[in-house]
């Protein structure tokens, strides 16, 4: 499913390519039974980390990223310096949850698997909304 939807980032040379790397090995531990969601939460978490680094990298005046890996932070700095636009409340919680689930990954297995899961539903909203943003232009 994810890399299906980073297709048109297939084995690119960028960060939107390693988004799409981070889609592949999410669908191949879609395929597995793992009790324990902390791999499928990091790469998710990498998965959207590199794709809105790459909207900053590719739309933004200066090209440039900040090297955080929070992903609400990412998403203030693309509404601030591209021209992407969304309603970042209804994303802003989940987005945490992802990043501390992420964060939680590096160091123990003590993650909240549902609500883990409830908020990468509500953040592909969001990712979707970054794809036909970058493949409007």
């Amino acid at each position: 499913m994810y890399a299906e939807l980073l297709k048109n980032f297939e084995n690119a040379e960028t960060l939107g390519g390693k988004a799409w790397q981070h889609a592949v090995n999410l669908d191949l531990i879609e395929q597995v039974n793992i009790k324990d969601c902390s791999l499928h939460c990091f790469h998710y978490q990498q998965l959207f980390e590199m794709l809105l680094k790459y909207v900053l990298e590719s739309k933004s005046k200066h090209g440039l990223y900040s090297r955080t890996h929070k992903l609400n932070n990412l998403l203030e700095e693309v509404i601030e310096y591209t021209t992407f636009r969304t309603d970042k409340s209804q994303y802003r919680m989940a987005l945490q949850v992802i990043t501390v689930c992420a964060e939680e990954y590096r160091y123990n297995f003590l993650i909240d698997g549902q609500g883990y899961r409830d908020s990468v539903q509500i953040a592909n909203g969001l990712l979707q909304e970054l794809l036909d943003f970058l493949l409007k232009e």
